[in-house]
């Protein structure tokens, strides 16, 4: 299962790396067609914007994988590894909770946009734009269930086996 999201995660990062070279195009267009041709693109905002919207959640379901968004980890690594362990438990399941509404709300939303469109790109259907919710929840929904199911199963080795911290300022 690790490969196959070892695998997903590094199309991910071309697919981000793709949307972030696009973005930087549009609005180099953007700006290109306002200041150097004086005639301004009706368009490139709202595209950039939906660009750094599919960036933002992609590039979440990259840093969820590796672990990488915000926490507490100067402190929980302190932690005895049992108690280590259910923090990341605690934790985990929080995270869970949270993509599950992404994902069930997200699902919701693209549906209810159906056939509505961009205000200036009349040809780009709103729930395309909608739909990087219930993907990034549901990516990000399986790496979750994965990780808790290796926290509750898997061995105790890792970032919470080191030895914990006795609270002396000397360490």
């Amino acid at each position: 299962m690790r490969r196959i999201f070892d695998r997903l995660i590094n199309v991910l990062d071309w697919w981000s790396m793709f949307l972030l070279v696009l973005m930087v195009v549009v609005v180099f267009m953007g700006v290109f067609f306002r200041y150097v041709l004086g005639a301004s693109l009706a368009w490139y905002d709202e595209f950039a914007s939906y660009l750094l919207v599919w960036l933002t959640f992609y590039g979440a379901v990259a840093a969820s994988y590796r672990g990488r968004h915000i926490g507490f980890d100067l402190v929980v690594n302190r932690f005895m590894p049992n108690t280590r362990r259910m923090a990341d438990v605690i934790a985990e399941l929080f995270v869970l909770g949270f993509q599950i509404v992404l994902f069930y709300y997200g699902w919701t939303l693209t549906q209810k946009m159906g056939n509505e469109t961009a205000v200036s790109l009349p040809w780009v259907k709103m729930a395309w734009v909608y739909s990087v919710l219930p993907i990034a929840g549901g990516l990000m929904l399986l790496i979750s269930l994965e990780r808790l199911h290796h926290l509750l199963f898997g061995n105790a080795t890792g970032k919470g086996a080191e030895a914990a911290w006795s609270g002396s300022s000397s360490e």
